[in-house]
């Protein structure tokens, strides 16, 4: 074990060394220059011309972080909010976003167990994932498997997660069940349905952009074009609704949703992205998606038998406090992964500074699974 860790080690060095003599465009680290690194950084919310790739002083790992060369980053909806300013309490800027990434352990804190240098991981981050090199507590971080490459490792943490919290620990889904989830084409709703397909005889209905439904019509039981009445054609199909809601658009879809729960059914908002409407946030639209929003009525759901929970994966992680229990949810994942049961999905793969037309992608909903930074890629050339 310690001379395979030895080994390890070496070729982490190997690598570091191959990419610090690297020359390139904008932001490239020089020969020789080991103590800074290449980041995305927001420089103030706001549009796309707010992000830059620049160099930072590299992190050292403080008593119990893991010091990660990143080599894939994962992009999620919830990065366009916050480059916005879209969310609550959101950190001063300039700061680097990103709150997971996939790389190999470079060095240990103190009093780190489990892990060795050159480990091949995968890790939740609070902030500062899209760069090079990121520090992150050893509770954040888990092994990848062997056979699981580098970009899936990073769509994996985020997209599976939430989709296990939502239907195993909050929703209690079990065989027999039916499920409604929105943006069935996207990361969170890719993983919902080949989770779905791990419990016998369960229905799933998804809306998703019309020209997704070729690709991912085989991973639904029922798909419906996200700006057709789905609420009249799931209950065509089942009277008496569904059992889970899984929303993450938010305004007019909340009463739509709370109207199709049969009952003790549970709706569950895990997002809001109907308020991204434009480049930049946009007080109008904020301000009509909540107006929509079904104004809730404890006695009515009282009465009607019916569940309404929300889930914030990120207040889970780094406000809650709940690592220990992401672990052992992790581990669940991982043993399905392994049993060839469920696989990430990766859309796309994207140079650290290709970051504003990859997050204009997710703003347009183009994508089907996981958009990846690729920290390695170099910038596909502009074709005159």
């Amino acid at each position: 074990m310690a001379k395979e860790g030895a080994q390890r080690a070496e070729e982490t060095e190997q690598m570091i060394e191959k990419e610090g003599g690297k020359e390139g465009g904008e932001g490239s680290l020089r020969a020789g220059d080991a103590k800074e690194m290449r980041a995305v950084v927001l420089s103030a919310f706001g549009g796309l011309n707010k992000l830059r790739v620049s160099k930072k002083a590299m992190p050292e790992p403080q008593e119990g972080e893991l010091k990660i060369r990143v080599k894939a980053c994962g992009l999620n909806f919830i990065d366009l909010m916050v480059r916005q300013g879209n969310i609550d309490n959101p950190p001063k800027t300039p700061l680097v976003p990103g709150f997971e990434c996939s790389g190999i352990v470079e060095a240990l804190g103190d009093s780190v167990k489990g892990f060795e240098i050159g480990d091949r991981v995968m890790a939740f981050v609070n902030y500062n994932a899209w760069a090079e090199v990121v520090c992150t507590p050893v509770e954040f971080v888990y092994k990848i498997p062997d056979d699981m490459s580098f970009p899936e490792a990073a769509a994996f943490p985020m997209n599976f997660v939430t989709a296990y919290m939502m239907l195993f620990e909050v929703a209690n889904l079990r065989e027999g069940m039916s499920v409604l989830v929105h943006s069935a084409g996207g990361g969170v709703g890719q993983a919902v349905a080949q989770l779905c397909s791990t419990v016998p005889n369960v229905t799933v209905f998804g809306t998703a952009s019309s020209f997704k439904h070729e690709a991912i019509k085989d991973s639904v039981t029922h798909l419906f074009d996200r700006n057709a009445d789905y609420v009249q054609e799931v209950k065509r199909i089942s009277t008496d609704g569904v059992d889970i809601v899984l929303d993450c658009l938010c305004g007019e879809n909340t009463g739509k949703g709370l109207s199709l729960l049969k009952p003790l059914g549970t709706y569950i908002l895990y997002g809001s992205s109907n308020m991204v409407t434009g480049e930049t946030k946009s007080f109008f639209s904020f301000a009509k998606s909540w107006w929509q929003v079904e104004k809730v009525n404890p006695i009515k759901l009282y009465e009607e038998n019916k569940v309404i929970a929300g889930f914030s994966l990120l207040n889970l992680l780094f406000k809650q406090n709940r690592g220990g229990l992401i672990k052992g949810v992790m581990d669940k994942l991982l043993n399905l992964y392994t049993n060839k049961k469920i696989k990430p999905v990766v859309d796309s793969l994207w140079a650290l500074e290709e970051v504003k037309e990859a997050m204009q992608r997710i703003h347009d909903r183009g994508n089907i699974g996981k958009l990846i930074l690729d920290v390695e890629k170099a910038p596909t050339p502009l074709v005159s």
